[in-house]
């Protein structure tokens, strides 16, 4: 079983990093989630080994790969408008946000916003830092 997952993250990293000019990836707490009742999935997913072949094969191939913190809250923050709506249990795999009403899968969100993390650490094409997109100020109805 270890060889087909191995030769599984190879193949696959090889895929990615050939297909792709930038790769960017989440560092989760494996050894955190290795605590709940996920425990042997987490562990036969192989997570850190996958990400650690995304880094080495992206250097070779002269790609980029980018680590996003573990404490960025990518499934907690709406990836239309910015606003950070509150950790979720992991049973909840879709929500829709309160401030701009854009329903969200969870996974597809958290992909927005690791992207989103990701390229806010790169250069654009002009040499300037690449920044988040504007999040409108918060607006509060005023009490008469």
């Amino acid at each position: 079983m270890a060889d087909w997952r191995r030769d599984w993250h190879h193949k696959e990293s090889t895929r990615i990093i050939r297909e792709n000019q930038a790769v960017y990836g989440e560092d989760l707490a494996v050894s955190g989630l290795a605590r709940t009742r996920l425990a042997k999935s987490v562990h036969d997913a192989g997570w850190s080994a996958f990400l650690g072949m995304l880094e080495y094969k992206a250097a070779k191939h002269g790609r980029y790969f980018g680590r996003i913190g573990r404490f960025e809250p990518t499934s907690q923050v709406c990836a239309a408008c910015g606003i950070k709506d509150g950790p979720k249990p992991l049973h909840v795999r879709a929500w829709t946000c309160k401030e701009c009403k854009t329903a969200h899968d969870r996974d597809v969100n958290a992909a927005r916003n690791i992207l989103t993390a990701g390229r806010a650490d790169r250069l654009n094409a002009c040499g300037a830092p690449v920044r988040r997109a504007s999040v409108p100020a918060q607006r509060r109805k005023m009490s008469v």
